[in-house]
């Protein structure tokens, strides 16, 4: 079984004062605290999100 390819993403800006469909993308991220990580499927879907909020993220880990 091939090892599924993942992706870590650490939330490093804040969501206040910030578009709806921001909050909502980072929510849909797992992603609503500062500094808080989550390691998710590296999908397109998944890298289309990432990019929406790419100045509120870091991606910490692609493995």
């Amino acid at each position: 079984m091939a090892k599924e390819s993942t992706v870590t993403v650490e939330q490093t800006g804040s969501a206040i004062r910030r578009p709806a469909d921001q909050r909502a993308t980072l929510i849909g991220l797992g992603l609503n605290k500062m500094h808080r990580r989550r390691t998710l499927k590296d999908t397109p879907e998944v890298r289309g999100m990432i990019r929406k909020v790419a100045h509120l993220v870091t991606i910490v880990d692609e493995s």
